[in-house]
This record gives C-alpha cells, structure tokens and sequence, in this order.
C-alpha cells in the first residue's frame, strides 16, 4: 500500500530550513551520518549504494527519507523521514545531524516540517519514534515536539510517540 503518490520527490520549505532530496553531489558530506539497515556507511560509495536502496524504498512506498538544508548556506545539516508503518497509515520518524550543527535547533526545524507533512500530505494516524534510553539529546528533541514515552523496547530502547493535539 502506498500511502502519498507523487510526481516528484516533496520538496519542503520553512522559515529556516528546507527538506529535499538527497543528490549524489551530498554524499561526500554525509558519510558520517549515512545508515541503512542500522549499517554506517564508510566511504562514499558505500553512501551512494545506502542512497540508491533509500531511493528505491521511497519509489516502492515503503519510506521518505530527506536531507534538511540550512535555507541560508544551502548545506545539508542532516535527515529525516519516515521508514517503518506507512503500510499502516503510521510513520516511524527519524533523524541523524551532523555534529556541527548540534544545539543549533535545525534538528527541530526540520522535524517539525516533516511532522506536518506526514500528518497534513501523507496523512498518517500515528508519527511514532524510537531511541536509545541514553541518547539524552534525541529524548529531549522528542519531548519538546511533543512526544511522549509509549513503551519501553528490547536493546535499550524506547519508543516515543506524536500526541496530537489540534495545535499542530
């Protein structure tokens, strides 16, 4: 089941941040923080095969998976998307930043245009996230955007869940 058919890849623009589509000309910048499959890539063509299989799940339905760029110098300062439940009408929703821009609120800049996405142009039910119970930053990222503690997983982990309210 597809949940968004598109013609293009959803280019979305904030006050400060946008999200786009990952283009081979960024990979070289975004080794560090390039996964698939919870695998880091080490080089950049390792980066480029990640992003082929990240391209082809968007085309299959099954994710959406963008680069936020800092709308001022046009880099790329992280990711975000959807890569679990779309099938359910759900969406687990990610993030990686790159070291850098940590504490700058781009994290949070980004999140919130793809929350909005998820819930207004895909129309998901349900915005879920996972972490590590020590992954301090992510947890307080979560809770300022409203999220709150659902369950805890196996490995250490917890899940986080979008409560919504009509204010978003």
């Amino acid at each position: 089941m597809k949940l968004f058919q598109h013609d293009y890849f959803p280019y979305i623009t904030g006050d400060r941040v946008s999200l786009r589509q990952i283009k081979d000309a960024d990979l070289n910048d975004l080794i560090e923080i390039s996964f698939y499959d919870a695998i880091q890539a080490k080089t950049v063509q390792q980066a480029a095969e990640m992003q082929a299989k990240i391209n082809q799940d968007y085309l299959d339905g099954n994710s959406i998976h963008w680069g936020i760029v800092d709308n001022v110098t046009d880099k790329i300062v992280g990711t975000c998307g959807y890569y679990r439940g779309l099938d359910k009408g759900e969406g687990e929703l990610g993030c990686v930043l790159l070291s850098q821009y940590y504490g700058k609120g781009y994290m949070t800049n980004g999140m919130l245009l793809a929350i909005d996405f998820g819930l207004n142009q895909m129309g998901l039910k349900r915005i879920w996230a996972a972490t590590s119970q020590q992954n301090g930053p992510a947890i307080k990222l979560l809770e300022r955007l409203n999220f709150v503690k659902t369950a805890d997983l196996d490995d250490d982990e917890i899940e986080y869940e979008l409560k919504q309210t009509n204010t978003l």
